[in-house]
């Protein structure tokens, strides 16, 4: 990775110093930039300043980082946000309630599921049939184990087959989608034991991986989480394609 290398990551969400995730981001970004002998920008990019194309906005970065604690003051800028990262080909990682709207965006964008289905129970209660419905169990501050697809990029960042992972949601994957993430481009890598599905990754592209679970968290226990550190590497070499 060459010297010097700075590239821009947006955190894209409405930012909270009261929320755990949002005061472990930062360091996380830190640790993952020394671990690999980078160094990094990272700018926080609240929903609202997002139009419905959030392209004009997140066009000087390099990489999105959609965060967690919704509902999200602008859910279309939001939804925008992941629609630029999937479709321009810029790393995305997406935690928590960017698990939940990476998988929004796709279930409307490319699914083409009517709004009815398209739908996130926490912002429409009376959706009959949503994609994000509430878990049959709380995950707000607990933790479980992630078991991992082999071959995957999360395999292969964490070197596992499965990691110990912290959690602060109530809603997640309807099950009922579950078999649509068995085929096609966006594929679930990530399971709990009961075989709920906890992880995302978008087939063919450079790095797009979004996880219920908040890998952010082992920051402020001083780990760097290795998710993270992949991240990074991602928006370093989407760094050096931009300086040609």
């Amino acid at each position: 990775m060459p010297s010097g290398l700075q590239p821009r990551i947006a955190l894209v969400g409405d930012h909270d110093p009261a929320v755990t995730a949002h005061r472990a981001i930062p360091e996380a970004l830190r640790l993952a930039a020394e671990a690999c002998g980078a160094s990094l920008t990272a700018e926080w990019i609240h929903t609202s300043a997002l139009g419905t194309d959030a392209e004009p906005v997140l066009a000087g970065f390099d990489a999105i980082w959609l965060v967690p604690n919704s509902p999200y003051a602008n859910t279309a800028g939001a939804l925008s946000a992941i629609r630029v990262a999937r479709e321009s080909g810029r790393p995305f990682l997406g935690t928590c309630a960017g698990f939940q709207h990476a998988i929004l965006e796709y279930a409307g964008t490319v699914w083409q599921l009517d709004p009815s289905r398209a739908a996130h129970a926490e912002l429409d209660p009376d959706a009959p049939d949503p994609v994000i419905a509430p878990l049959a169990c709380s995950l707000v501050e607990q933790q479980g184990r992630v078991r991992f697809a082999a071959g995957s990029r999360l395999a292969e960042l964490y070197g596992a087959d499965h990691a110990m992972e912290g959690y602060h949601c109530n809603y997640g994957l309807n099950p009922r989608y579950a078999e649509r993430l068995e085929s096609g481009a966006l594929r679930a890598t990530g399971w709990d034991d009961g075989g709920e599905v906890r992880a995302v990754e978008l087939q063919n592209h450079p790095f797009f991986v979004a996880t219920l679970f908040q890998p952010e968290r082992a920051a402020l226990d001083g780990r760097v989480p290795p998710l993270v550190r992949g991240f990074v590497v991602a928006a370093c070499r989407a760094g050096e394609d931009v300086l040609g």
